[in-house]
């Protein structure tokens, strides 16, 4: 009996050969001929799950986001169930961080794609809207999970959730082109960001603090 192509299957491994290129050689360096090469398939099979190269580059993002969800579950499900919004931020923010070479490897694609951003790739315009959803809908839960913080009086009440996420996920991003440059270890990364999640989550209890110790 002929063997049943597992078509999912099939598609993520494509994409996975597109974003092995891209980490490597970068995007210019990403044709529908070099992903066949890539994942050792004929052309005519990138053709057939991907119509164009358009198709092809959107898929990448939302595998790398894919990847970052599962990064975050694994963590957090070391750490056990019901986490606190202090735990959930960091597991997810360190999850950005390059800590292996796996997550070293997806920062180099993410950022290859922002650099096609920059540079006006002819595909650009029609892949953005796929590209920016992930960091959208991160942006948008965490911002959730600060407002639930907030709320609880885990941090202070002049806190505006949206504004602390963005600063955080520009952290992590800033700090991973640190680490991508060697400018400092994923370790000393990881640091500056316990570094500030720890003064957001202590304002309340330092600002406590001054009120007992003044009263």
């Amino acid at each position: 009996m002929p063997k049943r192509v597992d078509h999912d299957e099939r598609r993520r491994t494509l994409t996975e050969a597109l974003l092995r290129i891209a980490s490597t050689r970068g995007l210019q360096a990403v044709t529908m001929r070099e992903v066949a090469a890539e994942a050792g398939v004929s052309l005519r099979v990138v053709q057939y799950y991907f119509t164009d190269k358009r198709t092809l580059m959107a898929s990448g993002p939302a595998e790398l986001a894919a990847r970052l969800d599962r990064r975050v579950r694994e963590r957090a499900a070391t750490i056990g169930t019901g986490l606190p919004p202090r735990t959930v931020l960091q597991v997810v923010l360190t999850a950005i961080l390059p800590l292996d070479e796996q997550s070293r490897l997806d920062s180099l694609a993410w950022t290859a794609y922002y650099g096609a951003g920059l540079t006006g790739a002819d595909w650009v315009p029609e892949v953005a809207e796929e590209a920016l959803a992930p960091p959208n809908a991160l942006e948008n839960y965490l911002t959730g999970v600060v407002a639930r913080a907030r709320e609880a009086g885990d941090i202070a009440a002049d806190r505006d959730p949206r504004t602390e996420v963005v600063g955080l996920l520009a952290m992590a991003n800033g700090l991973t082109s640190s680490v991508l440059g060697t400018q400092r270890t994923a370790e000393e990364a990881a640091a500056v960001l316990r570094y500030h999640l720890d003064r957001l989550f202590d304002d309340v209890r330092s600002a406590e603090g001054h009120r007992s110790g003044g009263g």
